[in-house]
């Protein structure tokens, strides 16, 4: 990994010159570029955290004068909720995933002689555009090398010290490699993110971790394909035949356990026949964790009749289509499965919803129909993560509708390629009619 303060037309050719070489490379040398790159970590540790509290400490003032918002701090924090462990953790199991490169995945005999094949390839060339979180920094670097891809990372000024310090790091331990520093580069040079967004020549996939201000000004600005989401505005429904003591544990989780991640609960749906049965242990146990509950009329009345001492707010309609990040809930009452389903649909940003529910029936038919790219059964929404999905780390998580969904591993990174494999054929010799040869389009076995 380079320090680069090249202009961004100088960063891209050399990331994609860069590519073409990585590409080849075996796994057993990409796979000892992941070891050397988890050992510089591990050795610049002290380094690395002192540079994070630094930014740590500038955030904090920003987010009192009410120029940061708090939710951005806590992603900055390497230092909490194990971050630091599982960054380095995620690269050692990135490094024992199987090597996505040159996977055979199609495989059919045109004609005797003339073989086809679908070959899994890198993408190329990534420009990933982050802000705040520093950890970023590792994922995408182990998951561009294991998956033979270059990436030109920009991180946000809020992070300056810590990514800085994290790219020396990973920087001095690709010197032992063969994966050549050029093939990640970190960008510092202020204001070059629009250049680098016009080079659609060079640039193959950008994708943005941050805001989903940042989000929506990328997808705007370049004509490069964008991989990601703006907003993660989840949404668990709760149904009536809910166990109320799983339903509990499942709701605190998803809101509690990292409100300001994507995958965090922000409206909870609940069944009319759930209102005086089960919401009211739910909200008990929310408002122990110091939730605030914004809610409807119904849910609000039930709440206040089971616990009147429980402090509830009412609820606007905008707060159905709010990302809070924080301990905020909205909570709203629907009549059955259909008018949740409708709900999310309309309301959510197809990130990750879930349903809580005995009826498996009515679980299939949540998931089947709910437009999202995560959909969960009698589990947190926290669970939309690479690691979790034992993708070893993420690039990030994809909405999208097209190559991929979802937490994105290595698999997101790959594309493929056609190889026909002949002994001179040409197209001629092939059609209707006499003399004509005709496809046998026989399908072969992979291995």
């Amino acid at each position: 990994m380079s320090l680069t303060t090249g202009s961004a037309r100088e960063v891209a050719i050399a990331a994609k010159s860069a590519s073409h070489v990585l590409a080849t490379l075996p796994a057993s040398a990409r796979n000892e570029a992941l070891t050397a790159i988890h050992a510089g970590l591990t050795a610049a540790r002290d380094e690395i955290l002192a540079a994070n509290a630094r930014d740590l400490n500038l955030a904090r003032q920003a987010a009192a004068d009410g120029k940061l918002s708090q939710s951005l701090v806590a992603r900055l924090d390497l230092g909490k909720k194990g971050k630091w462990e599982d960054m380095l953790k995620g690269i050692l199991d990135v490094r024992e995933l199987d090597d996505p490169v040159g996977k055979v995945t199609l495989r059919t005999r045109l004609d005797d002689g003339l073989d086809l094949e679908r070959v899994t390839c890198p993408i190329g060339v990534l420009l990933i555009i982050f802000e705040a979180r520093p950890e970023v920094i590792a994922n995408i670097a182990s998951l561009a090398v294991k998956s033979g891809n270059a990436a030109i990372l920009k991180g946000g000024k809020e992070s300056t010290e810590s990514f800085v310090a994290i790219s020396r790091a990973i920087s001095a331990a690709l010197e032992t490699t063969r994966v050549a520093n050029g093939a990640i580069q970190l960008v510092t040079t202020r204001d070059v993110i629009p250049e680098l967004l016009a080079l659609d020549q060079h640039i193959d996939l950008v994708i943005p971790r941050g805001s989903n201000e940042l989000v929506r000004y990328i997808k705007s600005n370049t004509k490069i394909p964008v991989l990601g989401h703006a907003d993660g505005l989840c949404s668990i429904f709760l149904d009536g035949s809910a166990d109320p003591t799983m339903a509990a544990d499942v709701i605190v989780d998803s809101k509690t356990s990292y409100p300001a991640a994507c995958n965090s609960l922000e409206t909870l749906l609940v069944q009319e026949s759930a209102l005086s049965t089960i919401l009211p242990t739910v909200a008990t146990a929310l408002a122990a964790k110091g939730v605030e509950l914004r809610c409807d009329a119904q849910s609000k009345a039930a709440l206040l009749k089971s616990s009147p001492d429980l402090k509830v707010l009412d609820a606007s309609e905008e707060d159905y289509a709010t990302e809070f990040l924080s301990l905020t809930l909205a909570i709203k009452t629907v009549s059955d499965v259909q008018e949740a389903i409708a709900h999310i649909n309309a309301h959510g940003s197809h990130h990750t919803d879930a349903i809580l529910t005995a009826d498996k029936a009515r679980a299939e038919l949540f998931m089947n129909a709910v437009d999202s790219a995560g959909v969960y059964h009698n589990a947190s929404t926290r669970f939309a993560d690479g690691m979790r999905y034992g993708f070893g780390t993420e690039v990030g998580i994809s909405t999208n509708k097209i190559h991929s969904r979802g937490p994105v591993g290595l698999e997101g990174l790959m594309i493929y390629k056609y190889k026909i494999r002949g002994g001179g054929q040409v197209t001629a010799i092939f059609g209707e009619g006499e003399g004509k040869k005709q496809f046998k389009h026989q399908r072969l076995a992979l291995d």
